[in-house]
């Protein structure tokens, strides 16, 4: 009896549902079945051979990222100047964890966080911004990769505060 009620139930709530055909396979072609897993290992060791140059290429941004900074220094911090600087942080937040420092990314994607409206990006606090860099700059001259160390952990908590503050 409970039974008959339930689908009369079911017959007089009923509703139509409507799926799409998903095309987008046809569209980019392909067929996207499992995931290849000696594509991913052959990824990780080209990963790995190419990490002793890591160093060389954290460094080589972080001499980009000091033009950026000399740059609002002697031309003054303008549009353009400022693009610059945010272009160069956007890179290190993207590149920092891949170059085995994490805690760049976060310094960096703190400064970004700060910058990334255009139209708000020139009321950012000079001093903000400069400690943000420095920050940055110390922590790879350091080798400070992580924020469980206790100094990398206190500048990315107290940049970030300052950010959180500006942004109010």
């Amino acid at each position: 009896m409970e039974h008959i009620r339930l689908q009369e139930l079911a017959v007089s709530n009923s509703a139509q549902v409507i799926r799409p055909p998903n095309t987008l396979r046809l569209k980019v072609g392909g067929n996207f079945g499992g995931i290849d897993a000696s594509a991913i290992a052959r990824a990780e060791e080209a990963l790995k051979a190419m990490s002793s140059q890591f160093g060389q290429w954290l460094q080589d941004e972080i001499v980009k990222l000091d033009k950026a900074q000399a740059d609002i220094r002697t031309q003054g911090y303008d549009a353009q100047t400022a693009e610059a600087l945010y272009f160069r942080a956007h890179d290190l937040k993207g590149l920092g964890a891949t170059y085995q420092y994490p805690l760049v990314t976060r310094l960096a994607a703190s400064l970004c966080r700060m910058m990334d409206d255009p139209a708000k990006r020139m009321a950012a606090p000079r001093r903000l911004i400069d400690a943000h860099v420095d920050a940055i700059k110390a922590v790879v001259r350091d080798q400070i990769q992580t924020d469980d160390h206790p100094t990398g952990r206190a500048l990315a908590e107290s940049l970030e505060a300052g950010v959180a503050d500006h942004l109010g």
